[in-house]
């Protein structure tokens, strides 16, 4: 494959038609070996990543993918890049390893913030979180196989490995799927995994990229993007956190105190880079919050906390938090979002919504699930209208006609296997 020059018209998206911890101290012996016999380039300093983004700014877009872990960090650790751009010569596809003393990824950010390329990622969402949080940068213009194959019609949260067989026509090996990246040497076989994550990824998006400039929805793409090029997509404020926390009670102070847990836990997780289930779960969390313990002696007699939890900064954290949410001011104590589930939905109209969609996802070939939720419906029944599927591009598809059903504008009917809207 030949690049095109970013000559060429773009659509909003820049389409163009034609993702800390120990480091490696030194060059590891097999780099050597490996850029000696010509197998699949590691890129290991600096100036190989500049000279690889310089030529990578030649063409109209770069796809990107990473390897992390986040099973023992509360941030995921970056262990390696994969870059690609579209063509056929040799070095087009590397290599990036993160862990090599030295080595700065500040010459990847800047290809990052060169909107002559598109960035290309699949199910972007981790990747971007690592590079916002270490560098404060994201990816423009972006693109997402995955929420451009949504829009045309794979189906919802469609895989990569099914993008592969469906578009690229190709098995995809996923033996190393749950490899270690923080480990080295890496084998043959785990880099050549990591590298058809960005290789296939080529063909996947050329073909996307035309399929959204001939249905004219590139900018449904660009709707859903926004969300994840958002901070507030990837930041947990600490005194926001207790808002994941399901709870079966809603009072007051017992929400503030499950409120000052899930913050000190939160702040307590960030600043040491642990998950924040290594300091408390979940449970332990709402049983914290139930018995509102006063002492250490008291957490001692807890089933749930863990045994590192009754002693030193934790245990002092935790009867503070509890002391902050008992003396919480009346006019401070939480409320509970009550989301949808008071309203009074009209059981029929939920029902020929539901009927409405269907007919819509048919026609439009998009998973219903993405255009509406039954929570969605449901409130639009009950005379909601702050509602995600009459935004957007969603109200375009489906979002404008639920409402003239609602009004008593519409009817729906069947005519053999489809369902028709009739005006009135």
């Amino acid at each position: 494959m030949g690049g095109i020059q970013a000559s060429v018209q773009t659509d909003p998206f820049g389409l163009v038609w034609n993702k800390a911890g120990p480091r490696v101290r030194q060059r590891p012996a097999e780099y050597e070996e490996e850029q000696r016999h010509g197998r699949m380039k590691t890129l290991t300093t600096t100036e190989q990543l500049v000279q690889f983004c310089k030529r990578a700014r030649s063409f109209d877009y770069v796809t990107v993918d990473t390897e992390f872990l986040r099973e023992r960090t509360y941030y995921s650790k970056l262990c390696l890049v994969q870059l690609a751009y579209p063509s056929d010569e040799e070095g087009s596809a590397v290599l990036v390893d993160p862990l090599i003393d030295g080595l700065s990824l500040e010459p990847l950010y800047e290809l990052f913030r060169d909107e002559g390329v598109v960035k290309v990622f699949h199910a972007a969402r981790q990747d971007l979180e690592i590079f916002y949080f270490d560098a404060g940068v994201f990816p423009k213009p972006l693109f997402d196989t995955q929420v451009a194959a949504m829009v045309c019609g794979f189906g919802e949260q469609v895989g990569y490995e099914t993008l592969v067989r469906k578009i690229v026509r190709k098995p995809l090996d996923k033996s190393s799927r749950f490899t270690d990246w923080s480990r080295r040497p890496l084998s043959d076989g785990q880099k050549t995994y990591a590298l058809a994550d960005v290789t296939h990824l080529r063909n996947i998006y050329d073909h996307l990229a035309a399929e959204l400039k001939q249905t004219g929805r590139a900018h449904w793409v660009e709707e859903e993007l926004q969300i994840l090029t958002n901070p507030g997509t990837y930041e947990i404020p600490p005194n926001e956190a207790w808002k994941r926390i399901k709870t079966r009670s809603n009072a007051p102070r017992f929400l503030a105190v499950v409120r000052e847990l899930a913050a000190f836990r939160e702040t307590y997780a960030q600043e040491r880079n642990i998950p924040r289930n290594r300091v408390f779960k979940d449970d332990a969390l709402v049983e914290l919050a139930s018995t509102k313990p006063k002492s250490t002696a008291d957490l001692g007699q807890l089933r749930l906390l863990l045994r590192e939890a009754r002693k030193g900064a934790i245990a002092d954290g935790i009867i503070d938090a509890v002391a902050r949410g008992l003396s919480c001011p009346q006019e401070d104590l939480p409320i509970a979002d009550q989301g949808r589930g008071k309203v009074q939905v009209n059981p029929a109209l939920a029902d020929l919504l539901r009927v409405l969609l269907k007919a819509k996802t048919e026609a439009s070939g998009v998973a219903a699930k993405l255009i509406a939720t039954s929570s969605d419906l449901d409130a639009i029944a009950a005379g909601l209208r702050d509602v995600p599927a009459l935004m957007g591009w969603r109200r375009e598809v489906f979002g404008e006609e639920a409402l003239r059903l609602c009004e008593g504008r519409i009817a729906l009917a069947a005519r053999g296997q489809t369902v028709k809207v009739i005006d009135l």
